[in-house]
């Protein structure tokens, strides 16, 4: 299978630039598999599509402003991008430009609150530091960080927590579980009151996922791989909705990786907790969702992949296309769909 199979022409005003000011306002597009039926609807009506006993699963990963803007001692201006943090307040970061920042050198972030010095060249050219600081490290991210938003998206972001699921509890994301940005704390309880059984796993979202598929075969494709761990007493709801007969409708792509990696062949989950470079492209045959809430991905991308999976290729190619046409807003800030 070829990755310009996965190709659709998107005009680039229908990249969403900003967030909805109410996240439940979304459009959402219904796609149903058995009927092959496309409907529109607002992300707020998603309640029409659960049925107690169904179990959603969210992902409550925390994007870090793990964005940092700072001077070396010259004066020169340098970026870091927080990557992965490899023990206590050694990190690996992507940095900017790379040519000037050798082994040795420091770099100070705001206005000194935040010291940093490169210990190593990692391959790939990132680098691996160890930070300095007075206080609590989160904290003083909180005061001085940006949010990395993707690299398609101009405007800058006004509000820290517009790019944050009203869930997030763990820090530790460089991309937010978009899919989830849409609910909020009024549309989960309308879930529970009508018997909608919540689920967590967590998934620390790497910047691996805006990596493009650089060869013309996917099945060639190295997947990236991201943290995650799922909690025993998550596991019990997820298996006894799936032993009830019920649904297990994940929330983003994030969460169903989570699920698809830790289930056996019938379906059913443990406590786990690991690194998963699942690469789930059509042919994948599902162990454990049943339905997928997304947002809708990047062209030729491991995201658009996975959907296809769920819902068939030439299906998912019909409903984008559609929703060019309708004008519905695409990627982390944009419209969401339900493949049920």
């Amino acid at each position: 299978m070829k990755v310009s199979d996965f190709n659709y022409n998107l005009p680039e005003e229908l990249i969403a630039q900003h967030p909805y000011d109410k996240r439940d306002e979304a459009r959402l597009m219904v796609l149903d598999r058995e009927n092959k039926t496309i409907e529109h609807k607002i992300f707020k009506n998603i309640i029409d599509y659960f049925k107690t006993g169904d179990c959603l699963v969210i992902n409550n990963t925390k994007v870090l402003p793990a964005r940092l803007y700072g001077v070396k001692d010259s004066g020169a201006k340098i970026e870091f991008l927080l990557l992965k943090q490899i023990e206590g307040d050694f990190w690996e970061v992507m940095v900017r430009p790379g040519n000037k920042l050798k082994p040795g050198i420091k770099v100070s972030f705001g206005d000194g609150l935040l010291k940093a010095e490169i210990l190593e060249i990692l391959e790939g050219g990132n680098r691996k530091v160890k930070f300095e600081y007075d206080g609590i490290f989160n904290e003083i991210l909180d005061k001085i960080g940006l949010m990395p938003l993707p690299p398609y998206i101009k405007e800058r972001l006004k509000e820290n927590d517009k790019y944050q699921t009203v869930y997030a509890k763990y820090d530790g994301s460089s991309a937010a579980p978009t899919a989830g940005l849409h609910f909020t704390e009024e549309l989960l309880k309308a879930l529970e009151e009508k018997g909608v059984v919540i689920a967590n796993v967590t998934l620390h979202v790497g910047i691996g996922t805006f990596r493009p598929v650089k060869v013309e075969n996917i099945e060639e494709h190295n997947m990236h791989s991201e943290h995650f761990y799922i909690r025993k007493e998550d596991c019990e709801k997820i298996n006894n909705a799936k032993k009830n007969g019920n649904k297990i409708i994940a929330c983003g792509t994030t969460s169903c990786r989570v699920l698809e990696t830790v289930a056996d062949e019938k379906g059913y989950l443990k406590e786990s907790e690991g690194d998963t470079s699942i690469f789930i492209y059509p042919g994948y045959k599902f162990k454990c969702i049943d339905n997928l809430i997304t947002n809708f991905h990047l062209p030729e991308s491991t995201l658009i992949m996975l959907v296809s999976s769920l819902a068939g290729k030439d299906f998912i190619m019909k409903a984008y296309n559609e929703a060019v046409i309708e004008k519905y807003k695409f990627f982390s800030f944009g419209d969401a769909m339900i493949i049920k």
